[in-house]
């Protein structure tokens, strides 16, 4: 009888897709067990991601000889104070401002649709009912003292409080955490160990950027457009530190926002605007992205585009938020088994032969 040599290697794939079919054929089941897996898991990785970030900073005052507690304490006031400041002060003056960029888009849709006859009036009604209902509430949550928290339901507080307080415990623990990680990837191999390190640097670079980024973008575009006399500046300030959120479309979104109501002021403040967008795009993609992040997201442009657009279809506005911290990791995680990937591909097209 002759003897049946089996591939495994085949064999196991050919398994693994079949599983990963007959997973797929059930993804009415698996979409509702992860929704609660989702909604369980989230907080806690937001707690995390909140220690996590604010731990550095906590280092780099304990360096400077002052003790862990005191340092906790400080890093945990300033982030709380900056928060409380941002409400109390800079959200009334935005939703103030926001009247006037929303009449400033109505009143360039209406000059456009005039000048080149162009029907836009149900996009102009549109536009008008949707912005008038957001200054509405806007409107209706500044009176009540800034944005009501209550308004939104008590689920919602119990949630972001237990957050707050884990992050808060586990930035009290992350040098336990941090220590037991390494200790658990020292065990299983040098090689673990190296790899979690050069995400863990990957990710701090990456946090450490955006924060000095959103700063940067605040003071940077707010004075830019200061200084020309833009109505909107303060508002195309925050405009602009959100939109760090978003590579290349934040930034593109505020400055063509800038543009429209700079054209409905005059064709005097519209030229400043351009120049002024030109000046900024120029500055931030040469000279303060690259002095900030330095080699710490090396991300090409068509791996953020791509990550942006599959994060918002998969898991919508959250999605294109952890995007890029997503890409940086997948992206680290292939630089450094590079080698091994490519090893055992060739190995399996050996095998095929």
């Amino acid at each position: 009888m002759k003897k049946i040599n089996l591939n495994y290697k085949l064999a196991n794939t050919a398994l693994i897709m079949l599983i990963i079919f007959l997973m797929y054929q059930a993804r009415g089941l698996w979409n509702g067990i992860f929704d609660k897996l989702f909604s369980i898991f989230i907080p806690s990785l937001i707690a995390f991601t909140f220690a996590y970030a604010l731990y550095p900073y906590t280092q780099y005052l304990r360096k400077n000889g002052i003790p862990k507690a005191v340092s906790i304490f400080i890093i945990l006031i300033l982030f709380f104070g900056i928060f409380i400041l941002v409400g109390a002060f800079a959200i009334p003056l935005l939703v103030s401002q926001l009247g006037n960029l929303f009449n400033g888009i109505i009143t360039f849709i209406k000059e456009i649709s005039i000048q080149y006859d162009i029907d836009f009036g149900p996009l102009q009604s549109t536009l008008t009912e949707t912005f008038n209902e957001i200054l509405k509430n806007s409107g209706k949550y500044i009176s009540n003292g800034a944005i009501s928290f209550v308004s939104t339901g008590l689920g919602f507080i119990g949630t972001f409080v237990i957050v707050i307080s884990m992050g808060i415990y586990l930035l009290v623990d992350m040098d336990k955490i941090r220590a037991f990680i390494k200790s658990s990837c020292k065990k299983k191999s040098k090689k673990t160990y190296n790899y979690v390190k050069a995400l863990d640097n990957a990710m701090k670079g990456y946090l450490s950027g955006f924060t000095k980024i959103v700063i940067i973008s605040v003071f940077e575009y707010t004075i830019a457009f200061l200084i020309i006399g833009h109505p909107d500046a303060v508002l195309l300030g925050f405009l602009a530190a959100l939109g760090n959120l978003i590579p290349y479309f934040g930034g593109i979104i505020t400055n063509l926002i800038a543009l429209i109501t700079a054209f409905v002021v005059g064709p005097s403040l519209f030229i400043k605007a351009l120049i002024v967008f030109a000046v900024l795009s120029l500055l931030d993609s040469y000279v303060i992205n690259p002095f900030v992040y330095g080699k710490s997201t090396e991300l090409e442009p068509i791996v953020v585009i791509f990550a942006i657009f599959a994060g918002g279809i998969l898991f919508g506005v959250l999605g294109v938020i952890i995007s890029i911290p997503i890409a940086l990791i997948l992206v680290t995680t292939y630089k450094f088994y590079k080698d091994d990937i490519s090893d055992k591909l060739t190995e399996l097209k050996e095998d095929t032969i």
